[in-house]
């Protein structure tokens, strides 16, 4: 009697594209999202291959590379080398765009040493979808991916120009941050290699220039964002910067998959850059982490003294002059703050001379370092971001993590993430931190009040502790469900 086989279905292949990844090269949360998708991915039947621009560090990272196809010039966005090779360190593997006159300059990603963005950005970032359309297309021809995910602004015009070179395959948007839209002047249109028709109210044109992220939102088959509350939100006046209509009209399209920690770089239990282990279980090397903190950053030995961090951008959407006009309060109160980060001069100015003011209240580390990151979440008592808008957060989700109480407002992914220490929360054991509501100096210090008088009793603050070590917020859940969108959305197309 003869016996049917089932056969495993082969992995779908899907090219993730975005401007920087973790280890590798990294200015905030996307590059945390976009070195964990594709692990996570793999364990639900997903090959997924990065592409990004060949900048220092990712042409530094790669190996085994080879060439696999010249990128032909589209209108001023300038021809280029593809390689294709192995990230160790990402573990994945990885197209590279090959353009040292684009990509191998003095600063950071997207602007010079000075902070300036670079003036030629729409044509960096323009190679960047044409290259992914171009693979999508089958220029590597012993690979060809059914589903492009593209990320942010830095990848809109990925749909566009899959769209022009009329490629099987679908694409995927995901939107980490709806405020950065890719806006170049009108003019710089003709440059970017695309048919005139595409300059207009339902393609790249906004207000008369150009927006990356627009494009995207018009040709992308799914769009995505990195919180549930916030795919609502952007739909709205308030928070939909002027795109909120063409998201409403978009919406059955939309949908927000929470961000994930990669557990394999934040865990206190086997974390090698803090100074000691600890687990929910037991968080006696939670002190131990305050205490190294407390001297490495000059402040006061007081285990007694609550220790806030902030690790984050320093700018007015993550809510730092909020904290800016608290600080005298918390300082007169006893509160010590460590912060890590950069961005708008004027609020480093601030805070770092509030820092030299008061070296043993305040210290003030500007950049991104990230074993310094990991010691600043390990060792504080309480890790705030109080966002004016904040699509899904990863800090808070860190806090959690760690035992450090996250202090949010209720916002994006922030209100998905955080229970507010309610009488009845704490009842019930689900509180894990302390939440806002009004975008105000005042809302935030009464939460800062509560936070300072929960920590005066250890029972509670451990429980919150507990609560918070608890959850989950692996990528396993957010991997089944962007393998779901995957396959759904190349099902779709056939």
């Amino acid at each position: 009697m003869s016996r049917s086989v089932s056969k495993k279905a082969a992995p779908l292949p899907v090219l993730q594209v975005c401007a920087e990844i973790f280890p590798l090269l990294k200015t905030g949360g996307l590059a945390d999202v976009a070195g964990a998708l594709p692990s996570a991915v793999r364990a639900q039947g997903v090959d997924m291959r990065v592409l990004l621009p060949g900048f220092a560090p990712i042409l530094a990272g790669m190996v085994s590379a080879r060439e696999v196809a010249r990128l032909p010039a589209r209108g001023d966005v300038p021809a280029a080398r593809l390689l294709y090779g192995r990230l160790p360190a990402c573990e994945c593997d990885a197209y590279v765009i090959d353009a040292p006159a684009l990509y191998l300059r003095e600063g950071g990603p997207y602007a010079d040493a000075r902070q300036q963005p670079f003036a030629d950005n729409h044509l960096r970032f323009a190679r960047l979808g044409w290259a992914a359309a171009e693979i999508a297309n089958g220029v590597d021809s012993q690979w060809v991916p059914r589903v492009v995910h593209a990320h942010d602004w830095h990848a809109g015009l990925v749909p566009t120009c899959m769209r022009q070179l009329a490629v099987a395959a679908r694409s995927v948007f995901t939107i980490h941050n709806l405020a950065y839209q890719g806006l170049f002047p009108g003019e710089t249109f003709q440059e970017l290699g695309l048919p005139a028709a595409c300059f207009a109210m339902d393609g790249l044109e906004f207000y008369g220039q150009v927006s990356f992220m627009k494009a995207a939102l018009q040709d992308a088959d799914r769009i995505t964002t990195v919180s549930p509350r916030y795919a609502r939100e952007i739909q709205t006046a308030e928070q939909g910067m002027g795109l909120d209509g063409l998201l409403r009209s978009r919406a059955t399209r939309l949908s927000g998959i929470l961000n994930g920690v990669d557990t394999a770089v934040w865990n206190p239990a086997r974390d090698a850059a803090i100074a000691a282990p600890y687990t929910a279980q037991d968080l006696r090397g939670k002190a131990v982490c305050k205490a190294a903190l407390q001297a490495e950053l000059g402040l006061q030995a007081a285990p007694e003294r609550l220790l806030l961090t902030v690790v984050s951008r320093l700018t007015e959407q993550k809510g730092l002059p909020l904290l800016q006009v608290n600080l005298p309060k918390l300082l007169q109160r006893g509160v010590q703050i460590a912060m890590l980060g950069s961005g708008d001069a004027e609020l480093e100015q601030a805070f770092t001379a509030i820092a030299k003011a008061h070296p043993l209240q305040v210290a003030v580390r500007l950049g991104y370092d990230e074993p310094l990151a990991h010691r600043l979440i390990a060792g504080a008592d309480v890790i705030l971001v109080p966002s004016l808008f904040e699509p899904c957060g990863l800090t808070q989700l860190y806090g959690l993590a760690y035992g450090t109480l996250p202090l949010v407002r209720h916002v994006g992914g922030l209100a998905d993430t955080v229970v507010d220490c309610s009488l009845e929360a704490l009842q019930e054991h689900t509180a894990s931190g302390f939440v806002f509501h009004d975008f105000s100096p005042e809302a935030m210090d009464a939460a800062l009040r509560r936070a300072e008088l929960l920590y005066g009793q250890p029972t509670f603050w451990q429980q919150l502790q507990r609560t918070g070590m608890a959850q989950r917020h692996d990528w396993e859940a957010a991997a089944t469900r962007y393998a779901g969108l995957y396959r759904d959305c190349w099902t779709a197309a056939k």
